[in-house]
Formats: C-alpha cells, structure tokens, sequence
C-alpha cells in the first residue's frame, strides 16, 4: 500500500513537514476552492503542486499531488437537469487539466444533497479522545422538527420517530441550531455551506428522484467521464456513500458491493473503479468488508482505511455508529489489510503500473496535541499518524513486501517502511 495522507492546503495546520516526517509517501488533495460544476485549470493545479512540493520554509518536501480527493460532482449531473451536460463537460475538462499536469487518480462521490453526513464532530471518548458520530435520532430530528421536511417521519417508523421528537426536546432551539449545522456542513474543506433553505430548496429540485432514476443519471455521468478517463491514462474511483443508506426520502446507490458490480457493468472500463473506504461501507453490517476487496480488487484505485463502530436500530441497514480506533470498531482490519496485500501481489504479477494501491488512514481521534492544534475535524495530525502507525505495522507483520527491501537502520531519511 503507498501511505497518502489528505491535505487541505497551505491553511491546513498540518504541514508538507509534517506530513514527509509521519513517513507520507503521496498526497491527497483538491481545489477545495472551486464549486462543483466549475472547471479546474491548468495554473490552479499546478499551483497546489507547487504548494504540495515544498515545506513551509520553501525547501522541497519530495511529495507530489497524486490523488484528487474530491472532484465534486454537481447537483445537476447527480438530478439530471438540463445543466447536467454543462456540468459534465467541466468535469472532463477538469480531468483533461490534471492530466496534462501529471495527476493520475481521481475520487468522487455521486451522494444527492447530503455528501459525507454527521451529527456530532467531536464526540468524547471515555479516554477523553474526540471522534466524529453519526447519530440515527439526532438526525431524525434534524430532519423531521429542524428541517421540516414533508412526512419526515413516515420514513423513520415509530421508534426513530418518537426517539427524534425527545432528542429535539433535550436539545431545545439552541441545539437544534448547532445541530443543523453539523449536518448541513457537507465534506471537509468544501466551498458549499448549505443553509436550512438550501437544503429545502434542493431536495425540492429533486422531487419524487427514485433510485432507478439516480442510477441512470450516474450512468449517464459515467459513459462520458470514464471514457474521457479511460482516453487521459487516469484512474476514477467513487467513494461510496456515507453512511451508506437513504437520507431525507432521497435514494443512495453506491452503498454496497451489489451497487458497486452493477456500476462498473454498466461502464465496464479499467478507469471506471472505486474507493474501497472500509468505514462508509463497514455502517451497514451486511458488508462483507475483506470479501469485496477479494471480489473486486482489480477495480479498486484508492483505500481508506478506518473502522467504525455501530449502533443498530433495529431491521435494515440504519444505525448510529461513531469513528472508532483504525484497529478497534467492527472492521477486521487485519483481513482487510490482508486481501489487499494479496490483490497488489496479483497486480505485481500482472505487471500492473499501479500495482500498490494508494491508501490514507481515513479520519482520526483527535488525542493529545490535537486538540490544541485544531484544523478540519475529523482530520488531526496526531490521531491519523496513530492510524497511519497502526496500518504499518499490520502490513509489516503481514510480510508486505515493501518492507523486506528495507534498508539497513540509520540508512538515509527515507524511513524503514519506503523502497
């Protein structure tokens, strides 16, 4: 696995210095700047390249930008409407850009409204440690009493229902405010903040959107962007949906390895490929985490690697579940770790160029120092070079072989773990 690490630029409290000391071998980034639909350019990229390849002081860093995380995905390509074909020619403009700029792999997610959801972004921890938390009835009354959408309550059932209707209560007006912004945030580091009404305004524009429909919208994205991909040498990979099952009456259809298969039948291109991210797909317990990288390893371009731990509410796939320790949680993360390493020795094999997969240790708890250092929440230095640490050492003792061409202790500053 090529250790990478997610950057949000030259505001992010952790530095390029950071990142080279903790043992990173590749970037993660983005023009975070840019609203989906707009295209990226040449100069753009090339900045954030430079900013990627040097420390603070100016000095070079040895790291490059090889993974974008995300390319956003407009609203309208996901709906359908009469911009989407606009906004997918940006798209592959933008692809076009960081091609010729030398960028290779490119996440994205195809969620409708809602991208990466949470309801609490500092959850405490016995340990005093603070996590990321996705709460079922905390978000039931975001949706039924602060959002207020139509017959909200219809699709949580009794139980969830009454459950909201007391948690809006305990958290009185004030906290119903504090939680409508947690859930409306969107991802890290994205230039969409939605407000209360642009959520409603959205999920107007959507109506009755089914999933048949959002599947035929993606596919209709992926029929252009694969093959312009496929045509640019660069590898597409979609993140699965977080957490992986409907919210706010909208459907979700990357959500399981079922989806994953039909997605890259419909467009089956080497470019069409997915980002393994074993905590979205490890919220619904009826993911087989170590078996979809076994099933669908060659068409995995990207990991991330975290384990989270679930709170079921009875039948189907909801749950609360909160961002535990990368090697704690419900993931068997030696499994996976295991079944990855036996896909890139196939690829190794093969002769594959991307042979070793690009994989960043997904979030973190924000432990020690974190907490003084702040920056984008979910993503502290300290708590991801635990997990980068952990993943490491699974892999070490698992005989990943770019370990046993490690050179002698006190050779060089590249590290044990590097070639």
């Amino acid at each position: 696995m090529r250790q990478a690490w997610r950057w949000f630029g030259p505001g992010d409290p952790v530095t390029t210095r950071d990142m080279r000391e903790a043992g990173v071998e590749a970037v993660v980034t983005a023009l975070h700047a840019r609203a989906p639909g707009e295209p990226w350019s040449d100069e753009e990229i090339a900045a954030r390249q430079a900013d990627v390849a040097h420390w603070p002081d100016g000095s070079p860093s040895g790291l490059a930008w090889e993974i974008v995380e995300s390319l956003p995905v407009s609203e309208d390509i996901k709906r359908g409407s009469a911009r989407a074909p606009t906004h997918v020619a940006a798209w592959v403009a933008s692809l076009e850009a960081l091609a010729r700029r030398g960028v290779r792999v490119v996440c994205y997610n195809f969620m409708p409204v809602l991208d990466w959801t949470r309801t609490d972004l500092a959850w405490t921890r016995p340990s005093g440690a603070t996590c990321l938390r996705f709460d079922l009835a905390d978000f039931a009354a975001f949706d039924i009493v602060a959002l207020r959408r139509p017959n909200a309550a219809e699709d949580y059932g009794p139980e969830i229902a009454e459950a909201a209707t007391a948690r809006a209560c305990a958290l009185g007006e004030d906290g119903l405010v504090a939680l409508s912004k947690v859930v409306a945030a969107g991802l890290p580091g994205a230039a969409e903040r939605r407000s209360l009404d642009g959520v409603r305004e959205l999920l107007a524009a959507y109506g009755s959107l089914d999933g048949a429909r959002l599947r035929a919208n993606l596919v209709d994205f992926l029929s252009v962007a694969v093959l312009a991909a496929e045509r640019l040498g660069l590898r597409l990979c979609c993140h699965s949906d977080d957490p992986p099952f409907p919210l706010l009456g909208l459907p979700r259809v990357m959500s399981t390895e079922v989806d994953y298969a039909w997605a890259f039948a419909a467009v089956e291109l080497p470019a069409n490929g997915m980002t393994f991210c074993a905590g979205s797909l490890g919220s619904r317990a009826d993911n087989d985490l170590p078996g979809i990288v076994r099933r669908l390893g060659p068409r995995i371009h990207f990991l991330h690697l975290r384990s989270v731990r679930r709170e079921p509410w009875g039948e189907g796939p909801r749950c609360s579940f909160f961002e535990d320790e990368h090697l704690e949680g419900d993931a068997d993360m030696v499994a996976i770790v295991a079944a990855v390493l036996a896909e890139e020795a196939r690829r190794h094999a093969e002769g594959r160029a991307d042979a070793d997969i690009p994989m960043r240790p997904d979030h973190g708890q924000r432990i020690l120092d974190d907490h003084r250092r702040g920056g984008p929440l979910g993503y502290p230095l300290i708590g991801r070079m635990r997990g980068l640490a952990e993943l490491r050492g699974v892999a070490r003792a698992l005989g990943d072989p770019r370990f046993a061409a490690a050179p002698p202790a006190g050779a060089g500053e590249a590290g044990p773990w590097r070639r």
